[in-house]
């Protein structure tokens, strides 16, 4: 009888690598609303333990810094979620680089961008504020532009190898078109400061990229 019990009770407590993820996630969801609210500088380690109700030692065991716990909020933010999958490896993304059609592509890139943005564009601006002053902030800042150009870099050579691009444009200057009007600073510009809805934004940069880089296109917004 007393090992039913032991065994119902070792069924019934969660697994340590389940209990870190939660202790993660307690974190980053507590980080993430310490920084939009007060703002990089002024978020402590101490008040990211306290809304986590996690120890501060647990937090620097699996973050590091403060930095550290940034840039998981938005590696949290760009995914989704905390699945430790690449967005490059991820379905939606593989099937926008295998997709045959090149209007198809710019489509559902400009789709995927409207929910990634939505979640990162906020915690990207705590990101700038933090590398003016900080070196290690503005290493990760670049990090980032870099990850993204890769990534935006990946749907244009789709393209470029189906000979989708418009004649005479190298797949390196239309990635640096996609990498200019995909930004985050785009974006906020349009979505937060202008007052675009979502489903506008998602149109409006569907509508330029096809006219921007594929064969046929006009160069004027639809």
């Amino acid at each position: 009888m007393d090992g039913d019990v032991k065994s119902h009770q070792a069924r019934e407590r969660p697994a340590p690598q389940a209990r870190t993820r939660r202790t993660q996630a307690a974190v980053v969801a507590a980080a993430r609303t310490l920084f939009l609210t007060r703002g990089y500088a002024a978020t402590t380690i101490e008040a990211i333990s306290d809304l986590s109700e996690t120890p501060q030692p647990t937090v620097y065991r699996l973050f590091s810094s403060k930095l550290g716990i940034l840039k998981a909020v938005l590696d949290v933010s760009i995914a989704g979620d905390d699945q430790a999958i690449a967005m490059a490896e991820r379905p939606q993304v593989r099937a926008l680089v295998a997709d045959p059609d090149p209007e198809s592509t710019l489509a559902g890139f400009a789709a995927l961008l409207r929910e990634v943005l939505a979640r990162t564009a906020p915690v990207h601006r705590i990101l700038e504020d933090a590398a003016r002053s900080d070196r290690d902030a503005a290493s990760l800042l670049a990090e980032i532009a870099r990850q993204r150009h890769d990534g935006q870099r990946r749907v244009v050579r789709s393209l470029a190898r189906g000979g989708a691009l418009r004649a005479g444009l190298r797949e390196r200057d239309a990635a640096d078109i996609v990498h200019a009007l995909a930004s985050p600073e785009v974006y906020r510009l349009l979505v937060e400061d202008r007052g675009w809805t979502g489903e506008r934004y998602e149109q409006w940069l569907t509508s330029i990229l096809i006219d921007q880089l594929l064969r046929g296109g006009t160069g004027r917004p639809r």
